[in-house]
């Protein structure tokens, strides 16, 4: 049976005051442990004016507090930004609020732009090539086992301790991830919504026949997070789809804002390369009523051998991204799958 998971990135939305977005994440996150979803992640962007989600480990702390069953994750932090020892101590403070109940899902990306990304480490391109070593430290911290022998913090130990630690994620879109992943014997998961799709099976390939098993994760566990959106009628699901579709078309002009609404988005005046572009963001995107959608989730599933994904949706109306993911819950009777 098919799992479904929550990727929310806190989109902004026009007209609305940034802090509110932060706050439906929260709320959004309460209403998809009800309905039956496995995981909730939020991301981690910044100096984006569009996705407002600059600071996961606070995030997750809040959705930790007033959340008793669902996991809950980073997607992800970008770990050249910061110190794997801090990284490490604040997802052991999560583990306390959430024993048992925290993914720590890593990613080498920087979320952001160049100028961005020295602002936030002047040191993130070395930082960045250093990445699987920071993975290795920053599981060994955060778990309380040994660091690399002769390591030069080999007596440092992130606190606090307890019988239960996060489980370590390789996020990305790239083979790159993959080998990461493969080789610390920890789960990947492809985020699809950014590639459209491209590179996934090659991706996946390599994480599963390079995979070196771990005392944790024995056998190589994996999943895609892909965009998706369900609605009452294929119409309706097209007709909210337009802001997601603006929001798309004008990035590639460098133009990145909060999502605007579908009438607006309709009604905006383009030309007739981004006429052509939105038409066809929309026919292909995973969009229609809950069978439709879930067809298409089961689709992916199959190809990929995969038995969970993450979906990410947006919606100008916080109640339409709300009732996307109560018809996808219904349609995969997710309140069985916990059972």
């Amino acid at each position: 049976m098919l799992k479904l998971s929550v990727l929310d990135q806190s989109a902004a939305i026009s007209g609305r005051p940034q802090d509110e977005s932060i706050r439906t994440t929260i709320e959004l996150a309460k209403t998809c442990e009800d309905l039956g979803y496995s995981r909730f992640w939020v991301s981690e962007h910044h100096n984006h004016p569009a996705i407002i989600g600059s600071a996961p480990e606070i995030t997750m702390a809040a959705i930790a507090a007033t959340t008793y069953r669902i996991r809950i994750g980073s997607a992800g932090v970008m770990l050249p930004h910061y110190s794997s020892l801090k990284v490490a101590e604040q997802f052991r403070v999560l583990d306390a609020i959430a024993p048992g109940r925290i993914d720590m899902g890593l990613g080498r990306a920087p979320g952001s732009d160049g100028k961005t990304a020295h602002a936030l480490n002047p040191n993130a391109r070395t930082a960045a090539d250093q990445f699987p070593n920071a993975v290795r430290d920053l599981m060994a911290w955060v778990t309380g086992s040994k660091l690399a022998d002769n390591h030069p913090f080999e007596e440092i130990q992130a606190y606090p301790k307890s019988e239960t630690s996060p489980d370590t994620w390789i996020l990305g879109t790239s083979n790159y991830g993959a080998s990461v992943a493969a080789h610390f014997g920890i789960p990947y998961c492809f985020a699809h919504f950014i590639t459209d799709g491209r590179g996934v099976g090659q991706a996946l390939e390599l994480y599963r026949d390079n995979y070196q098993p771990s005392e944790r994760f024995p056998k190589p566990i994996a999943t895609v997070c892909l965009w998706a959106l369900a609605a009452e009628t294929k119409n309706q699901a097209r007709h909210l789809y337009a802001s997601r579709a603006h929001n798309k078309v004008m990035r590639e002009y460098g133009q990145l804002g909060p999502l605007i609404s579908p009438e607006a988005a309709i009604k905006f005046s383009y030309n007739n390369a981004q006429k052509a572009h939105f038409s066809s963001l929309t026919d292909e995107a995973i969009i229609g009523d809950a069978g439709e959608v879930g067809a298409t989730l089961r689709e992916i599933a199959e190809a990929y051998e995969i038995d969970e994904v993450v979906v990410l949706t947006w919606a100008f109306d916080p109640a339409a991204q709300r009732r996307s993911y109560e018809l996808l819950a219904r349609e995969f009777n997710l309140k069985e799958t916990l059972k």
